[in-house]
């Protein structure tokens, strides 16, 4: 198994990061994860940290080198993170529990598993499309916004229906795992990211750039669209560039 991978999270226009993500994998298996912490709700930038330790550590504990059953794994593990929250809350005595998106990749006998919840997202590029991408746990409310000369135009906001913290059951979404081939990129992201880039730009810059420059490039475009007030971008890009069953070159 080979791949390259980077990883970006850059503060935007906000007063502190609530997004988190990382990565880790064994000989066989690999996990990426991003997570972002819900603003408006008390230690956002706590919970998304606490779902990615969560994980992370139950991924090294049953990993042993690769996942007996990765679709029970990632249900679990999403839960586990979810009942962490919980807890956290309970512990500190807080009135609101801190909560998360959170998006899970793994890699793992020439396939991609992903589960998610909220609306941190994963794509799949190939041969220069979208072959497949995570639908979010949202709804758009539309709203007016008075712009300059006091005239107004409907907007677009997003609003969760799930997330892991949250007081009702979270939906956790599976995604059919997809085979890999070799050349596929992955991006794994923040809505700091996708609101502010159009699809086409996404599947064109990891198509055409080294994941080290395209998930740059992508950080960069997003924070500059998105202004001043622009949202935390966080990124996980990924170039699948082996199968296990592949010979080396």
């Amino acid at each position: 198994m080979m791949f390259s991978v980077f990883q970006h999270s850059a503060l935007g226009g906000r007063k502190r990061n609530e997004d988190r993500m990382g990565y880790t994998y064994t000989q066989a298996a690999a996990i990426f994860l991003v997570a972002d912490g819900l603003g408006g709700h008390p230690h956002g930038d706590v919970a998304s940290q606490l779902c990615l330790q969560v994980v992370t550590s139950m991924f090294h504990k049953q990993a042993r080198p690769k996942l007996a059953d990765v679709p029970e794994f990632l249900q679990a593990a999403m839960l586990a993170a979810h009942e962490q929250l919980l807890t956290y809350a309970a512990t500190h005595e807080m009135e609101q529990t801190p909560s998360s998106t959170l998006v899970i990749s793994v890699l793992q006998d020439d396939l991609c598993y992903t589960a998610h919840c909220g609306d941190s997202r994963r794509y799949l590029v190939r041969a220069g499309g979208v072959l497949s991408r995570t639908i979010d746990h949202s709804v758009a409310e539309w709203k007016d916004s008075t712009l300059p000369g006091n005239r107004s135009a409907p907007v677009s906001k997003h609003l969760l229906y799930s997330c892991l913290g949250a007081s009702r059951q979270p939906v956790i979404e599976m995604s059919p795992p997809i085979n890999l081939e070799t050349g596929d990129r992955l991006l794994l992201c923040s809505d700091g990211l996708w609101g502010n880039v159009e699809e086409d730009d996404i599947s064109y810059c990891l198509s055409a750039n080294a994941v080290t420059e395209a998930g740059q490039e992508l950080a960069d475009l997003a924070l500059r669209q998105g202004g001043p007030y622009c949202d935390n971008v966080t990124l996980i890009a990924v170039a699948w560039e082996k199968a296990d069953n592949q010979p080396a070159a």
